[in-house]
């Protein structure tokens, strides 16, 4: 497999640290508010990345943490903590703002048939690692106290910068007026580790610690969380290109300076999802989610299917239409595989050369367009059966998770149901549409909801 590394930017060949085992860390949400859809294209990615690695045989173990403090409104700490934000927003506390909005991310994280985290840890669990990590670097030389607070010396590091490439002028995010914000800094890239009362009075979240009453910075917590639960190696550390500075840069910063050794060989960063004004955010207003797509009568899986037609490295342009085109191609390649009848014996001279070239698709830095026409391909195989036909796609959808074959639940009364459907389409030949609506609503009583499509009218069961 080729993957490409942030740490060195080049596509190398993946090995991972112990044969046959591959450890995963990706950077979870921050709680405060809805996911929009461009973060859920940053997690479409690093299920793809899960996936492609159990196809290939490994056993993969991932950790997610949630934030659900310390991740401030500015990213080089500045601003205020977000959770304060929604708090003030909101009008509950911070828990309840936690609880409420990691349950919403899950449900739209489970819509897009994500597999979930082996690990998943609320930042909020694990203050004494943390605090741990931060003592061991005081005691090094790396951390220093200043206005209470507790920040991390990137001048002791010999390559802060390793990630980005840069030099310290460049990073102008990274300033972002730092010094006027926050004067106990030594340099301007300095970050926090703990922050007691002297930076927020308001902080409804705080611990004791050996530095005060207060909370951990937002960069400590993937490391600790990742350290703890993953061990003091890792394969590889996903996340967002936003990520790479200064999230990613300040975590390698501390992690190696606390373990004393490289810690991440590497680092899987997705491109942003672009709207018709750029990147989206949560701070441009109405916060476009998975759950709204639905609302607005869009399959969740069409979405994932429109990303996974665009490779993860490249910035993506949402539209209504292109998810239209999407949502119309994958209904018409479903309807495509349905067509095809379950005959013959597997051929594995035909199984063995699909397969392959799926596998060279994903293999190579998970291009999965490359692997949606390998697809194309197979179906349109005339000299390939529908017995192997049918098991390549079940094989291929492990990885795509786009339900290709789904065994249609079926009612015990479907010929009255059938026959009740030709009735309705001829009442609307015949432009009676109260009694096809009569029939519709008939149906719908009985937990059966019609679906209408250019190649006709069809039925799914809602209560069974």
């Amino acid at each position: 497999m080729k993957l490409y590394n942030t740490l060195t930017r080049q596509i190398e060949d993946f090995k991972p640290i112990e044969e046959g085992k591959v450890k995963i860390y990706t950077c979870g949400p921050t709680v405060y508010h809805y996911a929009h859809i461009g973060n859920m294209r940053n997690y479409i990615g690093h299920d793809i990345l899960v996936r492609t690695l159990e196809y290939l045989g490994y056993q993969v173990t991932r950790a997610m943490n949630i934030t659900d403090v310390g991740h401030l409104s500015g990213d080089s700490d500045t601003g205020e903590d977000k959770m304060i934000t929604a708090m003030k927003r909101e009008h509950k506390s911070a828990m309840e703002i936690a609880k409420f909005y990691t349950e919403e991310f899950f449900k739209d994280y489970d819509k897009l048939h994500l597999k979930r985290p082996d690990i998943l840890k609320p930042a909020t669990g694990e203050i004494d690692m943390y605090i741990k990590m931060i003592t061991k670097l005081l005691e090094d030389g790396y951390a220093y106290q200043s206005g209470g607070n507790v920040y991390f010396d990137v001048s002791k590091v010999k390559d802060y910068y390793q990630l980005t490439n840069h030099v310290q002028d460049d990073m102008v995010v990274g300033a972002r007026e730092s010094v006027e914000e926050d004067s106990n800094k030594r340099n301007q890239a300095d970050f926090a580790l703990w922050f007691t009362s002297s930076k927020f009075a308001n902080q409804e979240l705080q611990w004791d610690s050996p530095w005060g009453k207060g909370y951990p910075g937002w960069h400590i917590e993937c490391s600790g969380i990742s350290i703890k639960y993953l061990g003091e190696r890792l394969d590889i550390h996903g996340g967002g290109v936003d990520n790479i500075f200064p999230h990613h840069t300040n975590e390698i910063a501390q992690s190696e300076s606390y373990l004393g050794h490289k810690w991440t060989n590497y680092w899987f960063h997705n491109e942003h999802l672009l709207d018709s004004s750029g990147k989206m955010s949560k701070s441009k207003g109405a916060i476009l989610t998975v759950s709204v797509l639905e609302q607005e009568g869009y399959d969740p899986i069409a979405f994932r299917f429109m990303c996974l037609n665009s490779h993860y490295r490249k910035q993506l342009l949402f539209t209504f239409d292109n998810l239209n085109q999407a949502e119309q191609t994958l209904n018409k390649l479903k309807n495509k595989i349905a067509s095809i009848k379950d005959s013959g014996d597997l051929d594995d001279g035909s199984f063995n050369e699909y397969n392959g070239k799926f596998i060279d698709a994903i293999s190579d830095d998970l291009n999965t367009a490359n692997a949606i026409s390998v697809l194309y391909e197979l179906l349109k195989d005339e000299q390939v059966n529908g017995h192997t036909k049918l098991d390549l796609i079940n094989k291929f959808d492990k990885v795509f998770a786009l339900d290709l074959i789904k065994e249609e639940k079926h009612a015990e009364n479907e010929e009255e149901i059938l026959s009740l459907i030709e009735k309705r389409k001829e009442a609307k030949q015949n432009k009676d549409f109260e009694l096809a609506d009569s029939i519709r609503n008939e149906l719908l009583e009985k937990g059966i909801e019609l679906i209408d499509t250019r190649e006709g009218t069809t039925y799914k069961i809602i209560n069974s």
